[in-house]
């Protein structure tokens, strides 16, 4: 049996897919840089990564096309690639957390490592819709090609605003707060933090030069998200990555109002800056609750 060979017409698709789809892993990749921890060496990973996931998606149509179905079942490959994506990434930060000011905490990292699993889903998506819409069509190359591109890209756009999180800014608000030391004990606006200052040195430091700022829950619900551990804890792993940290980090959360307090003495003395990573910080996964639930109409139930 003779050799089938690509046609012109079918190489274009596939060197389009994959074009679409390697752009669109940088694209959204470039937004989450800040929480990567070898940049740059580890977006080229990524990226060279999300060509391959490209490829997958873009070769998908064409195959059934042309019935090489032994070539559609190398798709299967692609999940175990991205579950090792998701392990790679958790094994990397969680070898670096002994270098880090503050540990980034277990549940941020698992959300980490889900995100940059779930983004090559998107480069695959996003490669098959350019792929399958070009096939679709019978226009003219060009104009194929051009369509092709702006449905695979607005697919994209979809996908990322069903996948985009939310940030701890989006439910609740950071303000500055004020630090005080009350015999050799931390509060920041009566809030009691830390009596863990220890020497004079370290008072008069934290007088000086501490800073913190006060999360409140916009909502009584919210509480659920700020009162976890492993929020708190990217919170403040967010806070000393972008200002650094001289000495002493902490969070506290209070009850009556569900009020929580990160404080820290930073490099950087600019609480503008600490107020902002603060409200961009993202809500880890497993702290997000679906307040509808609680709100079930349980009437008529025995």
């Amino acid at each position: 049996m003779a050799e089938q060979s690509l046609t012109m017409d079918e190489l274009s698709v596939i060197v389009t897919a994959i074009l679409c789809g390697t752009i669109a892993r940088a694209w959204i990749l470039k937004e989450d840089y800040r929480q990567y921890p070898s940049y740059p060496n580890g977006f080229l990973i990524h990226i060279i990564i999300g060509f391959v996931a490209a490829s997958l998606g873009a070769v998908a149509i064409p195959a059934l096309m042309t019935k090489n179905f032994i070539a559609v079942t190398f798709l299967t490959l692609a999940l175990q690639q991205f579950r090792d994506v998701r392990k790679m990434e958790k094994e990397s930060l969680s070898d670096l957390e002994n270098t880090e000011y503050t540990y980034r905490g277990e549940a941020y990292i698992d959300g980490i490592a889900k995100t940059f699993e779930s983004r090559n889903y998107l480069a695959f998506i996003t490669a098959f819709t350019v792929s399958l819409t070009i096939t679709i069509l019978s226009i003219s190359q060009w104009v194929d090609i051009a369509i092709g591109i702006v449905v695979g890209f607005v697919a994209l756009y979809c996908l990322k605003q069903f996948t985009k999180g939310k940030t701890i800014g989006d439910i609740a608000d950071v303000e500055e707060g004020k630090v005080e030391i009350r015999d050799s004990s931390l509060y920041v606006d009566d809030i009691y933090v830390s009596n863990l200052l220890g020497t004079e040195n370290s008072e008069k430091m934290f007088r000086e030069e501490g800073m913190a700022v006060v999360i409140y829950p916009k909502e009584d619900h919210f509480r659920i998200n700020l009162d976890n551990f492993g929020q708190r804890q990217a919170a403040l792993f967010e806070a000393t990555r972008a200002l650094g940290n001289k000495r002493f980090h902490f969070t506290r959360k209070e009850y009556e109002k569900g009020r929580v307090v990160i404080a820290l003495i930073p490099i950087k003395q600019e609480i503008d800056s600490l107020i902002e990573v603060v409200k961009k910080c993202p809500l880890i996964e497993s702290a997000k609750k679906s307040h509808s639930v609680m709100n079930t109409n349980l009437k008529g139930e025995k």
